[in-house]
């Protein structure tokens, strides 16, 4: 299935960005605070092999999540873990190891996650987003500049198909009317979710939504517009990925509207 190719190429192109730097530069400190380029990478090692295990166990899976410490995500992303100079040839295997993993998965069947269990694509999906919003770090501490690709619309449909979880995970009930969204491609072809008669749309930019959804950019900073209240609300909290909401990035510039809504 295309996913899964994506997904490879998508840590393909990570991988290019980092498989040739000096040893000092893995330590360079990423928008993160407290995660190094070495951080990120470590994190996707982790939560690659998470995925393996869910894919591969479900129930040891379920129970090691049951017996996790308050901070098993700051462990994960612990670079120390791997031997010196094994990281990036570690990312090389996890990431080979959950494609094949997720492409072994039976046709209708659930993969345990620390959110909402999935479909296979869903999960490749959804590493997919993890895989480009750590990218973005990466990418940020490096100064370096990342051509949006086509891979985004995978960023941008996990993130319009968890609208209702960005919702209740924030305590708030999810609207019942549905939204539209449009958004512009890298390509400029639109891309389009949710039925056009809508009243409540979203629209912008495709490479400035996944950014809003990843917590990469704030929404001062993106040009997305909203008609409709929950539409705009929604904006204040969607994400494309499971767990706590977190603080996001700050704004890099202020104006008016910016500081009177967020």
């Amino acid at each position: 299935m295309e996913i899964f190719e994506d997904l490879l190429a998508e840590g393909e192109e990570l991988d290019a960005l980092v498989r040739g730097l000096e040893p000092e530069r893995w330590s360079l400190p990423t928008p993160a605070e407290g995660w190094t380029v070495a951080h990120q990478i470590a994190h996707l090692v982790w939560t690659d092999r998470q995925a393996v295990l869910a894919a591969t166990d479900p129930e040891a899976f379920r129970e090691a999540v049951r017996s996790a410490p308050p901070d098993l995500v700051e462990r994960g992303a612990d670079p120390s873990a791997h031997p010196p100079g094994g990281l990036l040839e570690a990312w090389r295997a996890s990431r080979a190891e959950v494609v094949e993993a997720l492409r072994a998965v039976p046709p209708g069947g659930r993969v345990p996650w620390f959110g909402p269990s999935m479909a296979a694509p869903s999960m490749a999906t959804a590493r997919l987003m993890e895989t480009w919003a750590h990218g973005q770090d990466v990418a940020d501490a490096l100064g370096a500049d990342r051509r949006p690709t086509g891979r985004l619309r995978h960023v941008a449909h996990i993130a319009v198909r968890a609208r209702d979880y960005a919702f209740t995970v924030n305590g708030l009930t999810a609207p019942e009317q549905p939204f539209r969204v449009v958004l512009e491609s890298p390509s400029g072809d639109q891309w389009c979710w949710g039925p056009s008669t809508a009243s409540q749309t979203v629209t912008g930019p495709a490479l400035d939504f996944c950014l809003l959804a990843v917590r990469r950019r704030h929404r001062a900073d993106l040009s997305l517009a909203a008609r409709g209240g929950d539409a705009s609300r929604w904006l204040d909290l969607v994400q494309a990925f499971a767990g706590p909401p977190g603080p996001g990035r700050p704004p890099a510039k202020a104006s008016p509207a910016a500081s009177s809504t967020h």
